[in-house]
């Protein structure tokens, strides 16, 4: 038996990630189990039992790391090794709490595993052999009554009973990894938006006409530029007035200033943050350890700004009919703030995405696999 067994270990931490401290918890709790199901193994189980320490300390190792920067890699470690400490334990450990434990590895097989997969079908069996679960046909054999020929059919069916379960762990990792690839795709979505957002707003700031918002509403002979923080006195368009008359071009680079680009990027995130504050409504509080609703608020943010400022661009190229002349500087700003707030057709998407992928962690079962399928799809 290891030594990890033999003299026990303390819980451990406290850790910087909750992931962590969850992992210090279950492998005391293995730990534990493993030291009582020692009494009853059989001889030839020590190997077991020694292989289970060995998983526990690895998972240990994982949650104890100070590598922040492989902490996908820890989890994986952690997480596989828990797995497998206690399929392990599962295969040595008395019927009795084999049998106790059906349910919930039951449960666990429902929510991780497809109904056609052949692992889920064998353990729903014998689920309905001792009792556990309800039969699905009036034919099917009635579950025995006496606690001896339960347990005399969970010991004969031990390895269909750990096979699925170590199965739907594996499946629960694969799960686990998927949301954390989601949440990194946002991340580098998220920052790449940002960078372009300030590339923009600085070559605004560095060339106010190279990138301009102004307009120029004509009436009667008059124009007059307007800018989204200035706005010019009104000039003749007309070329035969004389030195009244100027060119639109020259009226645009006297009035566009430097914050322009600036502001309308800022006006664009106020909207989307309050797009994000407002999406808060139907998300749930995930207890997944990779904050994936956060992601998704965040990418809302550099969008907004982009969308802000390339609206504002297409209505003044004439994309919008009968926007191409705003008036004042108040109604620039304003279809700004519409334009931050648009960027929710675009991340809407990305929401239904995230909660799809939130779903078939949580335990949707069948239907957040179906929903995840179609998707991908």
């Amino acid at each position: 038996m290891s030594e990890a067994l033999m003299f026990g270990n303390p819980v451990g931490g406290p850790v910087w990630r909750a992931w962590r401290e969850g992992t210090l918890t279950r492998a005391k709790e293995l730990e534990s189990l493993s030291s009582w199901a020692a009494q009853y193994a059989q001889p030839q189980a020590g190997t077991l039992l020694e292989a289970v320490g060995y998983h526990l300390a690895a998972a240990r190792d994982a949650a104890l790391g100070t590598r922040r920067f492989a902490d996908k890699a820890a989890l994986e470690r952690a997480m596989s090794n828990l797995d497998a400490a206690e399929a392990l334990l599962l295969t040595v450990a008395p019927a009795q709490y084999l049998l106790g434990r059906l349910p919930g590895i039951l449960n666990d097989v429902a929510r991780h595993l497809s109904p056609l997969d052949s692992r889920r079908q064998q353990l729903e069996r014998v689920a309905r052999r001792v009792g556990v679960s309800e039969p699905q046909c009036r034919g099917a054999q009635a579950a025995p009554s006496s606690l001896e020929e339960r347990l005399a059919i969970v010991d004969q069916e031990r390895l269909t009973i750990v096979t699925a379960a170590r199965a739907a762990a594996s499946a629960a990792l694969r799960e686990q990894l998927r949301v954390r690839s989601f949440r990194n795709v946002l991340i580098v979505t998220s920052v790449l938006l940002t960078v372009l957002a300030i590339t923009l707003a600085v070559a605004g700031a560095r060339s106010p006409t190279t990138i301009p918002l102004c307009f120029a509403p004509e009436e009667a002979g008059q124009a007059v530029v307007v800018c989204p923080t200035e706005q010019s006195a009104p000039y003749s368009t007309d070329r035969g007035a004389g030195p009244l008359a100027k060119d639109v071009d020259d009226a645009v680079k006297d009035t566009a200033k430097p914050v322009d680009v600036v502001l309308v990027e800022l006006i664009g995130l106020a909207a989307a943050a309050v797009a994000a504050a407002a999406a808060i409504r139907g998300i749930r509080g995930s207890s997944e350890p990779h904050g994936l609703p956060v992601a998704v608020a965040v990418l809302k943010m550099p969008t907004g700004a982009i969308t802000a400022l390339l609206g504002l661009l297409l209505m003044r190229g004439g994309f919008v009919p009968g926007l191409t002349a705003l008036d004042t500087s108040a109604q620039i700003l304003a279809w700004a703030l519409v334009f931050g707030y648009a960027q929710q057709l675009f991340t809407r998407l990305v929401d239904q995405q995230a909660q799809t992928v939130l779903q078939a962690v949580r335990g949707g079962g069948d239907r957040g696999r179906a929903r995840t399928s179609e998707t991908n799809d």
